[in-house]
This record gives structure tokens, sequence and C-alpha cells, in this order.
């Protein structure tokens, strides 16, 4: 059974940078396509950023330019590399693997941003 484990999260002040890990366990190594989603309370869950199994990535308007998303197949992790963060940036952050009909999520981490 795949597991995923998320470190990395904190607080920081406005400008500061962070770098999100999540590293997925009892997987093969293929066709595995991997996101970050964020979620602040009473708003909907928003996509941040994705990187497909051929290395194609996406980013969601908000974070792009300052966030970059990359994976280390030989360590079976995906990072959240997170620049010049901004207040807005606060929510609780998951990651999600997909491998065919397999969908898992993290646990979530907590990303704070302080003005």
């Amino acid at each position: 059974q795949v597991q995923l484990a998320e470190s990395g999260g904190g607080s920081v002040q406005s400008g500061g940078s962070l770098r999100l890990s999540c590293t997925y366990s009892n997987s093969r190594n293929s066709e595995i396509h991997l996101g970050w989603f964020r979620l602040v309370p009473g708003m909907e869950r928003e996509g941040v950023a994705h990187i497909h199994a051929d290395g194609e990535v996406f980013y969601s308007d908000s974070v792009k330019g300052r966030f970059t998303i990359s994976r280390d197949n030989a360590k079976n992790t995906l990072y959240l590399q997170m620049n010049n963060l901004k207040p807005e940036d606060t929510a609780m952050y998951y990651c999600r693997y997909s491998r065919f009909a397999d969908t898992l999520w993290g646990q979530g981490i907590q990303v704070t941003v302080s003005s």
C-alpha cells in the first residue's frame, strides 16, 4: 500500500522561503502524477502545482514565478520550493499522488506567512 509523508512546513515572514517535501513509499516508480494543493478554511481547495509522469509541470497563476515543483524519482520524493511567500499563501498544503486508478493524499502540512 502506497504511503505519503509530508514535511517542511512552518511559519515565515512575508518574503521568506520554505520547501515542502512529500515522500511516497511502496510504489512502482512509473506513471506517477504528483501535485500540491492547498486549503484555507472556508475556501475551495486550490491546485497549486502539478508535475506529470513525463515531467511536464503546471502552476496556478497565484504562485507562478514564486513556487517551483520538482521530483526526485530516485528518492521517491516530491518537492515544492516556495519563495517570496505572501500572507495569502497561508494554508494547509497537501500533496497528491496519482497512479492509474489510485489517488492518495498526504496528511497535510501547515504553512503560515506573517506580514
